[in-house]
């Protein structure tokens, strides 16, 4: 049960990070008992009252397999660059100049920062009030969201990254020739077509590609979303449920995303959803492992993500 219910968790932050309005909500002690932060070891909710409890053990490590394939300047950029605002004025001359990737990458951008810059004022006290409370998970949730401030620090209102500027981007991005942008397209409910002879041809596109953007933005339309609809004969076993949406991700971070301790997603699973691993020094494979897939069920997801990936699994 505990699995399931980190399962659903981590699932929901998927939806709240791809279909969210950016917008910044002021932290509350309601919506902070209720928030996923503070899920403790064996995936109960745990309370202020018990922000006492004995030290967190650091979870259990996966060993860190190197990726098949290395990412490009520009999706590294994204990832290490100190000051995201810069970085977008760069990605803005190129995706003027009509370079797919540059646009892709300008929208990632602009959703990572949406919610600090939208009210960068009450984003930074909303952190500091969560910092205050001493609620156990608070203090990763709290490096999360500094570390988005720090990044996003030179947006403003002003910049209006709002969700319905971002759809507007990235359907540019997917007519130009973004695989990524129009995956996400997909896992967002609006395909630059509604057929299912689209919707298979597309997964199927980025299935051959083998590009870990498309493959992690595609994901969120690979999960509970597309149950019951046909993804095509090859790919049906990994979609429709939970297990396979994640599936689909780690079969990215495996193909190169950059899926750190302190990657963009991880950090916009714990400043954003709430979903944040009690070990800073985790990255994503070891958090899905550890905190939402049971260990019976580990097989069927390695089986899906070498199904994605291509590889020969190992003995």
């Amino acid at each position: 049960m505990a699995a399931a219910a980190a399962l659903a968790l981590l699932g929901g932050a998927l939806v709240y990070a791809h279909r969210r309005h950016a917008e910044a909500l002021p932290i509350g002690d309601a919506d902070l008992a209720q928030a996923p932060v503070a899920v403790g070891p064996a995936g109960g909710a745990v309370g202020a009252d018990r922000a006492s409890d004995s030290a967190i053990r650091p979870a259990p490590r996966r060993p860190a397999r190197a990726p098949l394939r290395p990412p490009s300047p520009l999706r590294q950029q994204f990832e290490q660059t100190p000051d995201l605002y810069s970085f977008a004025q760069s990605l803005r001359l190129r995706a003027e100049a009509g370079e797919p990737e540059a646009m892709w990458l300008l929208t990632r951008v602009y959703d990572y920062c949406a919610n600090y810059s939208n009210a960068p004022v009450d984003y930074r006290n909303d952190t500091r009030t969560l910092e205050a409370m001493k609620v156990r998970g608070a203090a990763a949730m709290t490096a999360a969201r500094n570390r988005v401030s720090e990044r996003c620090a030179r947006f403003a209102p002003d910049d209006a990254l709002g969700y319905p500027m971002i759809l507007v981007k990235r359907v540019e991005a997917a007519q130009a020739g973004s695989l990524a942008a129009e995956a996400s397209l997909l896992s967002a409910g609006k395909p630059l077509e509604k057929t299912d002879d689209y919707r298979r041809g597309l997964i199927d596109r980025v299935l051959r590609s083998k590009d870990p953007e498309a493959f992690m933005a595609l994901s969120g339309g690979m999960g509970l979303a597309s149950n019951g609809r046909s993804a095509g004969f090859d790919y049906q076993r990994v979609s429709g449920t939970q297990f396979a949406e994640l599936a689909w991700k780690l079969a990215a971070c495996r193909l190169g995303q950059d899926c750190g301790p302190d990657s963009s997603l991880m950090t916009s699973y714990c400043a954003n959803g709430g979903i944040c691993s009690q070990d800073p020094q985790q990255d994503f494979a070891s958090f899905v492992y550890d905190a939402a897939i049971p260990r019976q069920g580990a097989e069927v997801v390695q089986e899906m993500i070498y199904s994605l990936t291509g590889e020969e699994r190992t003995k």
